[in-house]
This record gives structure tokens, C-alpha cells and sequence, in this order.
């Protein structure tokens, strides 16, 4: 058994960023992840003129409930949609004139469900150039708060923004969602406000925030469950036992589902109380899985697909579409190149049983598209990748630790 030490989650990094930029007090952040998006995102509280200091594996944050400390600031958002959606909404809760702006491929990302919300509280916000994308300019001067529909159909991330802004705003908030995904993402960030001292309660679509602000705290980071998956993935291909630390039964990220996915396919799998472990039995089955809730684990099932005894469908992952890349497509195509039999629809793909030849991966900038098919790559040696740099987004020398984890696996 191999216990694979993965880093920590960029989702809960990025939350307990805002929560701890937004809390009255000196928030310590044990175990955050460091990568190129939480890294933009605390430079960009920095810019903010939030005081982040950062150690090794312990970041400390004194929080300032009434905003920025910053009057103007130009925040460059690099490619973290976290940060491109989450440091708008804190910035308007404040005072002060701030831009926001981020890479050409986060451009192409669209933040307008978030934006068209600020802007019926009457958060004073435009669009330089294409309405609903980056760069825009915020106007803060606090927001009163009040009953807002929201269209989350797109990303969980644009309900997270206002989730996580509701305390800080004079009156509350009352968000109404239609079309929800990734709903486990959601419930990370309840979980989190009432670990900050909020309350928060959801009657039906309708999610309740009160004003009160935040308390600092003293916050453990959980190691990612998405980055988790590559290597539980490579167990149950490999037919050898991948067991992380830290991803137990009280996990609080949703994507710890994938092992569900991985035993419905023959994998063996153990979860504990503070351990998750994958054993592979040398047998995939082909399945029909839908992966709306956990879709970012969508192209690790896809790459590995084609080793199934049967067609591996995965469904309701439309959301894909609109990530770092055209994901369900960037999927297909290097699966075709592979030689592979794959159809698509517009939420949907379907892979056949193949052996995938060694070819070039079009990574299109997404960390994801690579560490999903380096795993592929246990079983088709030479496989190599166009970008393989890409994968600092969430795990900087990732090809390297996997390296290690097959050296001592002996693949």
C-alpha cells in the first residue's frame, strides 16, 4: 500500500482566503495548498491591501470586515476563477474603485450570472469590453443587501461569491437558484461560513444569509479530493492500493464520490475515518455514471475509460464545456487521436474499449486534461504532452511526484 501525501485542496484554500480576508481577527490557515490559483488569489488580497503572510505550511490572514484597506486597486486575476469570481464580491462589500482583470483564457470564462447579481444590489460594476467576461471595474461602497434570483446552471462558483458576501452586507441576503451544479461545492462553502461563525440555512432553492460578519479562526486545509482522484485512478488501473491521508468519512469535498465511481467499476475501496484507500483488482467495468455533482473529475474517468471491459458513458457534465478548456471535448479529441471510438453530445460522452496509442496530449492550457492522461499513461507507455507545465494551476511538480509514486509502485 502506497499513502500518497496530495496537497492541499484549491477549493478549500480559496474560501478560507475569503473567509479569513473577511473575519475580525488573525485567521491561521494550516496545510493550504500553493499553486499557481491560490497564489493568485493571495497576492490578490494583497493587492486589496489585505495583510497575508505566508509560511511554508502555515499562511496568516488578518481579516478586515469593513473591506479592502486598499481605495483603488488594480487585481490581476491570473487563470483562477476562484479568484476572478470570489475577489469581485468581497471588493464590493467595501469602499473603493477596483479593477479586476485576468489571463486571456480566463477572459474567455464567463463571471455574467455573478456580475448581473452585484449589480441588482446595486453594485455599481462594468465590463471593459465583452459584457459578462473580464476585465471589470468595481465601484464598492458596501452593499445593502437584499432578495436576488441566481442562475448557478453554469458554475457553483458564481452562488459561492454570494454565499460567502452575504454576512458582510447590511441587511443579508436571500439568493433563489435555479439550475445548481456541482452542489458538493456548495456545501463546502456552508460549511466553512459556520466554521467562521455565520449562519446560513437553505429552505428548498432558497439559501438565507444573514448579516454578522466572520470570526477568525484556526482553519486545517484538507488535501484536494480532485487531485486525489488521479492517483486513486492510477490504483485501480495499475491494479495496486493508493490509500490518502486527510480524505476520510468527514471529508468535506464532494469529489471523494470518484472512489464510488472507481468501486461501481470493480476498483476495491475503503474509506475511514480520516483515510480513503483504492485497491485495483485488474478488472474495469464499463458503466453509465452521472457525473453533474463531481464533474471535475470528468476527464479522469474519461482517460482511463478506454480500459473497461465495456463503454463507460458519463452524463449531465455540460458545465465541462465551460472550464479552463472545452473539457468533454478536449476529451474526445485526444482519445480519437488515441485511436479510440468516442461520440459526444452536448452533456455527454461515450467511450468504447480500445488500446489507446502513444500520442502527443493537446493539454489546451488545462491542468486537468494532463494529470488525467499522464494516469492514462500507466498503460500506454510514450504517451507525452504539449504543455505538461500547465498543471501548476493546482499541483506544481506534479509529473514528478508521479514519477515517484510509479517508481515505488514498479510501473
Amino acid at each position: 500500500m502506497t499513502v500518497v501525501a496530495v496537497p492541499g485542496s484549491k477549493s478549500v484554500t480559496a474560501r478560507a482566503l475569503f473567509l479569513a480576508a473577511a473575519a475580525d481577527g488573525v485567521t491561521t490557515l494550516r496545510r493550504p495548498l500553493l499553486s499557481d490559483d491560490t497564489d493568485g488569489f493571495a497576492a490578490g488580497l494583497t493587492e486589496l491591501g489585505y495583510h497575508v503572510e505566508r509560511g511554508a505550511d502555515v499562511w496568516r490572514v488578518t481579516g478586515r470586515p469593513a473591506g479592502p484597506a486598499a481605495d483603488r486597486a488594480d487585481v490581476y486575476c491570473r487563470d483562477a476563477a476562484t479568484a476572478a469570481r470570489f475577489l469581485p464580491a468581497l471588493a464590493a462589500a467595501g469602499t473603493g474603485t477596483f479593477r479586476f482583470d485576468a489571463s486571456a483564457q480566463m477572459r474567455r470564462r464567463p463571471v455574467a450570472p455573478l456580475t448581473e447579481a452585484l449589480r441588482s444590489l446595486g453594485v455599481d460594476l462594468t465590463h471593459e469590453d465583452a459584457d459578462g467576461r473580464l476585465p471589470l471595474t468595481v465601484v464598492a461602497d458596501g452593499i445593502k443587501g437584499g432578495a436576488i434570483d441566481l442562475d448557478a446552471s453554469l458554475s457553483s462558483q458564481f452562488l459561492t461569491a454570494l454565499l460567502l458576501t452575504g454576512p458582510l452586507t447590511a441587511e443579508g441576503l436571500r439568493i433563489r437558484v435555479t439550475g445548481i451544479v456541482s452542489v458538493p461545492y456548495v456545501e463546502i462553502t456552508l460549511a466553512m461560513m459556520r466554521r467562521f461563525g455565520a449562519e446560513v440555512t437553505r429552505d428548498g432553492d432558497t439559501f438565507i444569509v444573514p448579516p454578522g460578519g466572520y470570526r477568525a479562526t484556526d482553519y486545517p486545509i484538507e488535501p484536494d479530493a480532485s487531485t486525489a482522484s488521479y492517483f486513486f485512478a492510477a490504483a485501480a488501473l495499475s491494479g495496486r492500493s493508493a490509500t490518502v491521508a486527510g480524505l476520510g468519512a468527514e471529508a468535506l469535498q464532494g469529489d471523494l464520490r470518484f472512489v464510488d465511481v472507481l468501486r461501481e467499476m470493480g476498483a476495491e475501496v475503503e474509506t475511514g475515518q480520516d483515510a480513503t484507500t483504492v485497491t485495483g483488482t485488474g478488472r474495469l467495468r464499463g458503466i453509465t455514471v452521472n457525473m453533474r455533482d463531481i464533474s471535475d473529475t470528468m476527464p479522469t474517468l474519461a482517460a482511463i475509460a478506454p480500459f473497461a471491459d465495456g463503454p463507460v458513458r458519463i452524463e449531465d457534465v455540460y458545465n465541462t464545456r465551460v472550464k479552463e478548456c472545452d473539457r468533454l471535448e478536449a476529451c474526445a479529441e485526444n482519445l480519437r487521436r488515441q485511436g479510440i471510438r468516442v461520440e459526444t453530445g452536448p452533456d455527454w460522452i461515450e467511450i468504447h474499449p480500445g488500446v489507446p496509442a502513444p500520442v502527443r496530449i493537446a493539454c489546451h492550457g488545462d491542468h486537468r486534461i494532463a494529470m488525467s492522461f499522464a494516469v492514462a499513461g500507466l498503460r500506454t507507455p510514450g504517451t507525452t504532452f504539449d504543455d505538461p507545465g500547465c498543471v501548476k494551476k493546482t499541483f506544481p511538480g506534479f509529473h514528478e511526484f508521479f514519477a515517484g509514486v510509479r517508481a515505488e509502485w514498479g510501473v
